[in-house]
This record gives structure tokens, C-alpha cells and sequence, in this order.
């Protein structure tokens, strides 16, 4: 019972916070034509900061998809599953995209969803990226692209000048709330978990602290075969996601709930946090283009890929979907 009434709760939120625009859509989606498959998988990779494509399954049925999957896939196996078929959309970071195009993987990107939403902890006496030269830095699933280029942007060579502590098998979060390591790079529910043990500070904000803020963080990315094929599914998949965006700031205390409840998190008031904290009331204004040139020449500059953003825009990217829906949705 609580379950669907936190459902309920949550259609009405959608209908309160969304009617306008539902309306606004209906002849778009008539002029689009029938859907030409009614199933999607989603990843469900466990972070909240990708909130919004947890909380578009009723919209996803709005638009008429009726299997809608999220699976759970590790945040080092997105590749492989999308390669394979078994994964039709993913929100992920920028770069972690782009690494995958430039590896040969058949995706391509689509639409940016927020700004940052990672945060670098430092203990006592650590003030910036520089001071971390000689230090221990811990990952546990952020991508180690992140916190190169960070490090190379500052005169840091990230091979020689940082020892690194990674995940899985170890726990580099409880390493530094322990006092073990001296930094620790994370996304959400981490920072909200370090922040709750009262263990060191922020030095750098990806939501706040340029030049990172300047660019989309998480992104959506389709299987390309999907996109091809399926090019109104596509659309309708992405306008989901993207009302969905719209209501974590609306109404995020009920996106939260309505997340928790469907298994994504197991923590509403991390859950809660997060939708507070990241910026999800931007996506209109930012170019995803100019974040990928930017990513794109960042990471060829460190010799983490190999292509150039003139292979890497034309080859694995799609602009059309979201430039006609941020028409259609204006604010």
C-alpha cells in the first residue's frame, strides 16, 4: 500500500508540475507518427545524480512505451552492454562517453541532462588539486578521467604525482572517512555519505568551480542501431528523460520518493540532497556540442583518446531530438 500510494503521489506531482506542457506536446506527438517499438532498457547504475531517468517510467508510458526495463549494469560494463544490444539508452559523464566512441562502441549521444555532479574531498591542509602532488587519492566508481584532467590542467602529471587507491575491492570512501587516504573523488550518494560522516572538505565542485561547470556533467547516450531504427521511440525516450529533469527541480521531494521506492537508492535523504544540490534547472541553456569539443580536446591532450572532436561530433553524435524538444519544451 505505501508503494502505490507513493506512485499516486507521484502521477499527480507529474500532472501538477507537467500539465502545461503535456498539453503543449500532444500535436508533436501526433505529427511524429506511431511508435515504431514500445520497449526501452535503461541503466540503473545505482548513482542518484542520473535521477531523472529513474523517474521517467510513468512518463515513458505517457508516450506510450508499455516494457520498460532498468537494469543494473556496473559503471565499467555501460560499454559492453550497450555493444551488445542489452542496453538501449544510458546517462553517464561527458567524457566516459567519449572514451567509448573513441574505443569503437556504437553509441551515440544525444541530449545533455545537468552540470556536475562531482565533488573532490581533501583532508586538513589539502586546499586545492595541486596540493595533492605525492598524496593518496581514492576512487571508488568515479572515472580517473575526471580527476586527470583536473591534475593535468594544474601542472600535475596524474601518473607520477598522485598515488592512486581504486575501487572495488578496496574502499577508498572509507579509507578517507577513516583518515587513511588523503583525498577522495565521488559523485552522488558518495558526497552526501561524506558530508553525513563529518569527514574532510570540499576542494573542488564540479557544479560550481570552473572551468567543469561551464559544460554538461551526465549526458544521454542511445545504442545506435536504437537511434537508427527507432528514431520516435528516440524522441519520445529523450522527452521523457527531459520532463523528468524538469521535475527534480519542481518537485524533487517527490522524485526522491518515487526513487527510493522503486529500488534505484536506499537512502531518501541522500536522495533528497542530491536533487537539491545538483544543478538539473539548466539543461536548456548549455550547448552539449561545445561539452564535447571541450572533453573531447581535454582528453586527446592527455592521451586518454586518440580521435579529435572532428571525428568524435560527426561520428557519435545526434543533436536533432534534443534541439526540437528544447523548442517544444521551453520553460
Amino acid at each position: 500500500m505505501p508503494m502505490m500510494q507513493s506512485r499516486r503521489q507521484f502521477l499527480t506531482a507529474l500532472l501538477l508540475a507537467g500539465t502545461t506542457r503535456l498539453l503543449h506536446v500532444q500535436p508533436a506527438l501526433a505529427a511524429e507518427g506511431e511508435l515504431e517499438t514500445t520497449t526501452v532498457r535503461l541503466v540503473n547504475d545505482g548513482s542518484i545524480c542520473i535521477a531523472p531517468e529513474y523517474a521517467a517510467e510513468e512518463l515513458l508510458r505517457a508516450e506510450g512505451f508499455t516494457d520498460i526495463r532498468y537494469l543494473r549494469v556496473p559503471q565499467n560494463a555501460f560499454e559492453a552492454t550497450i555493444a551488445r544490444g542489452e542496453v538501449d539508452f544510458s546517462t553517464d559523464y561527458a567524457a566516459k562517453h567519449i572514451s567509448t566512441i573513441d574505443a569503437g562502441v556504437p553509441i551515440v549521444i544525444l541530449a545533455g541532462v545537468h552540470v556536475g555532479c562531482f565533488e573532490l574531498f581533501a583532508r586538513e591542509g589539502i586546499r586545492n588539486v595541486a596540493d595533492l602532488k605525492g598524496k593518496k587519492v581514492g576512487l571508488k566508481e568515479a572515472p580517473a578521467a575526471l580527476l586527470t584532467l583536473m591534475a593535468a590542467q594544474v601542472g600535475l602529471d596524474p601518473t607520477k604525482d598522485i598515488r592512486w587507491v581504486t575501487g572495488p575491492t578496496l574502499d577508498p570512501l572509507d579509507l578517507f572517512a577513516e583518515g587513511k587516504i588523503d583525498a577522495f573523488l565521488g559523485f552522488p550518494p558518495e558526497p552526501q555519505e561524506l558530508r553525513a560522516r563529518h569527514a574532510g572538505h570540499v576542494i573542488f565542485n564540479t557544479a560550481t568551480d570552473h572551468p567543469w561547470s561551464q559544460y554538461f556533467c551526465c549526458m544521454v547516450a542511445g545504442n545506435r542501431e536504437y537511434v537508427r531504427r527507432y528514431p520516435v521511440a528516440t524522441k519520445r525516450v529523450l522527452r521523457a528523460i527531459l520532463k523528468a529533469t524538469d521535475l527534480c527541480v519542481t518537485e524533487p521531494a517527490q522524485v526522491a520518493r518515487r526513487i527510493v521506492d522503486g529500488g534505484f537508492t536506499s537512502r531518501y535523504d541522500y536522495a533528497r540532497a542530491t536533487l537539491s544540490e545538483v544543478p538539473y534547472d539548466n539543461w536548456r541553456e548549455y550547448d552539449p556540442e561545445d561539452t564535447i569539443r571541450y572533453y573531447a580536446l581535454r582528453l586527446r591532450e592527455a592521451g586518454l583518446i586518440k580521435s579529435s572532436p572532428t571525428r568524435i561530433i560527426p561520428e557519435g553524435t545526434d543533436w536533432r531530438f534534443f534541439n526540437e524538444l528544447k523548442r517544444e519544451l521551453k520553460a
